[in-house]
């Protein structure tokens, strides 16, 4: 292979992604604007859910009990109401998601150590929502009733508060998160996002890239020319590889300065595994470019392509061991998958190659995979 003869295929193909204003701005614009759109859109966070309450009793201790929830984060309180007919307009207009009803006597029957029910509404619109929103309300409950039992065996035992509650709870829960410590579905998102951006813009530009040149006919002077099948390649890819490098390093910098994602890995590793991936994203965008004669073709081959595994198998949205067999053996097909493990553990768990060299080594065997494939499709004679 020449390499002065690439370094002119690849200077050719910069300078016509350059003169295009509008495929230069959708180049580098593109990721930016797809992480922003993700970023902010994909919050899987259930919190400020709209509640509203129906207080029969009004007493101290109802007061108390409706505060846990206008206190909490989980909850947005949208006031009082004088009817439950008032609470399912509000639910039915989705004005609030929840909904609680303290009935009367409520203070006097935990006095008088009755148990107490109270009804509770749930937007069920959202299942997901809706389970984690009942989870919140029971955790509140139980710490609620919890308080109250402490109290009692406080006062009846002539203990302290502490240590009635050792008494009422004698085995407790400690729950430490790792990696994510704020629990924060942004620092598990975005490095997911920085993935799926590269996973769909690196093959469409690279796919637009070629077959622009059959729908203008200038490809006719590469079949006449005498460049190898691997010098044009090689020359065709440089320049879309260097503007997806490029993009890494933005949506690296938006993922840690946006959206404040902590990065407790290492630089040269990550910047290193995400050229293998970049290789193999550029080199699908190439193989689609190889089948198909027209960009509208390529746009939407590239979309199907690149999207649906991308969103179904690449541990995006469900990890990959939550799926089931036969999605789990199709999620190692796709190297959307094994970027995802390194991008989340650079930027969460700080892991280097010792821990994700089977994944990097993956992304390198896919890489060598299509390249292959890519050659040996490519062919200077033009099709009938």
């Amino acid at each position: 292979m020449n390499l002065r003869r690439i370094r002119a295929v690849a200077l050719k193909e910069w300078k016509e992604t350059t003169r295009d204003r509008l495929f230069l701005g959708l180049a580098f614009l593109m990721p930016v604007l797809w992480m922003i759109v993700f970023g902010y859109g994909l919050v899987m966070d259930v919190e400020n859910i709209p509640l509203a309450v129906l207080d029969h009793d009004h007493s101290s201790m109802s007061r108390d009990y409706i505060y846990r929830f206008m206190q909490s984060r989980y909850f947005s309180y949208r006031g009082h109401v004088a009817e439950t007919r008032d609470l399912d307009r509000l639910l039915a207009e989705t004005k609030i998601r929840a909904a609680l009803i303290v009935p009367e006597r409520f203070q006097e029957q935990l006095a008088a150590g009755e148990p107490v029910s109270v009804q509770t509404f749930l937007d069920g619109t959202f299942p997901l929502h809706t389970d984690i929103a009942k989870g919140y309300i029971i955790a509140i409950n139980q710490a609620f009733s919890e308080d109250l039992v402490s109290e009692y065996v406080s006062r009846m035992r002539g203990v302290s508060r502490d240590e009635a509650r050792r008494v009422v709870r004698p085995i407790a829960v400690e729950t430490r998160y790792l990696y994510n410590e704020e629990v924060r579905s942004t620092w598990s998102m975005v490095p997911a996002l920085l993935m799926f951006t590269l996973m769909l813009a690196s093959p469409l530009l690279t796919a637009l890239g070629v077959v622009r040149e059959k729908e203008t006919g200038s490809i006719y002077n590469i079949y006449s020319s005498t460049l190898s099948r691997g010098e044009f390649l090689a020359g065709k890819l440089l320049p879309y590889i260097a503007i997806s490098l490029v993009n890494v390093w933005v949506l690296w910098l938006m993922a840690v300065v946006i959206f404040h994602v902590p990065f407790k890995g290492n630089l040269l590793f990550f910047f290193s595994a995400s050229v293998f991936f970049i290789l193999c994203t550029t080199g699908v965008g190439l193989l689609i470019s190889l089948l198909v004669q027209t960009q509208m073709a390529a746009l939407i081959i590239t979309m199907v392509v690149a999207l649906v595994p991308t969103f179904l198998f690449s541990g995006l949205l469900v990890p990959v061991a939550s799926l089931s067999r036969g999605a789990q053996f199709q999620a190692h097909l796709f190297p959307a998958m094994y970027y995802t493990n390194i991008v989340r553990g650079s930027f969460l768990k700080g892991v280097d190659s010792s821990i994700m060299w089977p994944d990097v080594g993956a992304l390198a065997i896919f890489a060598a995979v299509i390249g292959f494939i890519a050659y040996r499709l490519f062919t200077k004679r033009p099709k009938a």
